[in-house]
């Protein structure tokens, strides 16, 4: 199939409906096990003696640092992996493989969650948790990739805020569901709230592969019709040495993916760490805490419907540039936040720029990748690479600021920094690269 066959199949609705439920499909591993539920029940499980320290292979460290430096460690196998693997599924134009490969890793590791039982299983705890995290964000570069061929360029913002937008209400749905059965776990015969607590990471596991079975019956195959021949791996490589060559001519593309790197940061670490941020600093109940996501995520669709519409009129730089002032605002109200109510308002101006950035970061970089490629997923990787380095250095620098300071105000203070820096930086792309398709 060539390019010109491909833009003929461009806007079809039954393969963009099935693209939008992966978000549906995923977004469930991104809530409960990242955000809500899994972390609060990491905190409960992992302490010694009442105490928050915990031996894990021989070493002594605070829970919270421990579970933050292993998310960094996650995203970092993911960088380093992406760019070989993104390159062989360009070269062979077999996306879809590799997408379910991590889905399948992602959701097993889910389900394995379920034997993280007490203190005792902590290293398989952690071990499940980064394996999940490697699967969620592996199969996402791929994912990301379908974008430029499904749709037109001029429907990437508001495809891609859908997305977001069918990913907050699935997550929502199975939260619900998970919470009714923890918190009424009696009635469903879970002899405990724990045993109960665990069988919503197997839930999870399956919502994330079931529903992941219609975007791999309807997505295309191979839609270039590339063809693969000698050592994949190599053609890999010498792929990404293409793209990576292509990026020299590409001024605007590397500056944002520069600022992205900074502002993405902050984005990440407040969604992987405020649940212990209101359980470390605010000491807030469970029910609390179930209750700021549930605001976060049904405020999020508003908030990518909304800032797709700011970008359609105003621009995609002019959208980003608001919400990053927002975010600065966010992590400066984090440092000074003392109350629950406090902590819903911060959560419900979270939730209105947490959906807008993530889905108009993706569609902007959409635009400004060279619209005669066939070359997406290995464009998408560098994204994808920076995305996950950035988390890298944010989770850590977070649990690294937290185990000095001994105060989480302090990370979300450094957090406010990354905003500055690459809201700085984003003043350096050309707004024209965007709004006409040149970079």
């Amino acid at each position: 199939m060539n390019g010109i066959s491909v833009a003929a199949q461009l806007n079809n609705p039954k393969t963009v409906r099935a693209w939008y439920m992966y978000d549906w499909a995923n977004s469930v591993y991104s809530l409960v096990i990242t955000t809500a539920i899994f972390p609060i029940y990491y905190k409960a499980i992992a302490v010694t003696n009442g105490t928050d320290t915990v031996q894990f292979i021989g070493f002594s460290i605070q829970n919270s640092v421990l579970y933050s430096y292993a998310l960094s460690f996650s995203f970092l196998i993911v960088a380093a992996i992406l760019p070989l693997l993104s390159g062989a599924a360009d070269y062979t134009g077999n996306k879809k493989m590799f997408m379910k490969f991590f889905v399948w890793l992602g959701s097993l590791s889910c389900m394995g969650l379920y034997l993280f039982d007490d203190i005792n299983t902590l290293e398989w705890g952690i071990a499940c948790s980064i394996l999940a995290s490697i699967g969620y964000s592996g199969s996402l570069v791929f994912y990301n990739a379908f974008l430029p061929e499904i749709v037109s360029h001029d429907k990437y913002d508001v495809t891609s805020a859908k997305g977001f937008s069918m990913g907050y209400y699935g997550s929502v749905i199975l939260m619900v569901i998970c919470s009714v059965i923890i918190m009424n776990h009696k009635l469903f015969y879970f002899s405990t709230e724990g045993e109960a607590t665990r069988f919503s990471f197997l839930l999870v596991g399956v919502w994330w592969i079931g529903f992941s079975m219609i975007p791999f019956a309807i997505l295309p195959d191979n839609p270039y019709a590339r063809k693969a021949v000698g050592n994949i791996w190599t053609k890999g490589y010498e792929e990404i040495r293409m793209v990576w060559r292509s990026l020299h001519t590409l001024p605007n593309l590397k500056r944002y993916l520069a600022a992205f790197f900074f502002y993405n940061m902050g984005v990440q670490s407040v969604m992987y760490l405020a649940t212990l941020f209101g359980t470390d600093v605010l000491h807030l109940k469970t029910d609390s805490l179930i209750m700021t996501v549930v605001i976060i995520q049904l405020v999020g669709s508003i908030g990518a419907w909304l800032f797709a519409k700011v970008s359609q009129s105003k621009g995609n730089l002019y959208s980003l540039m608001i919400m990053i002032v927002i975010w600065v605002g966010v992590c400066i109200g984090a440092y000074y936040v003392t109350t629950e109510y406090q902590f819903y308002g911060l959560a419900f101006v979270v939730g209105m720029v947490m959906g807008g950035i993530q889905s108009l970061s993706r569609a902007t970089y959409s635009k400004l990748i060279p619209h005669d490629t066939v070359d997406h997923t290995s464009y998408f990787s560098f994204y994808d690479v920076t995305y996950n380095l950035s988390i890298v250095l944010g989770t850590f620098s977070y649990g690294f600021i937290d185990h000095i300071t001994g105060s989480m105000r302090y990370s979300a203070l450094t957090l406010g920094l990354y905003f500055i820096i690459g809201m700085l930086i984003l003043f350096s792309v050309n707004r024209e690269a965007i709004r006409k398709d040149i970079a």
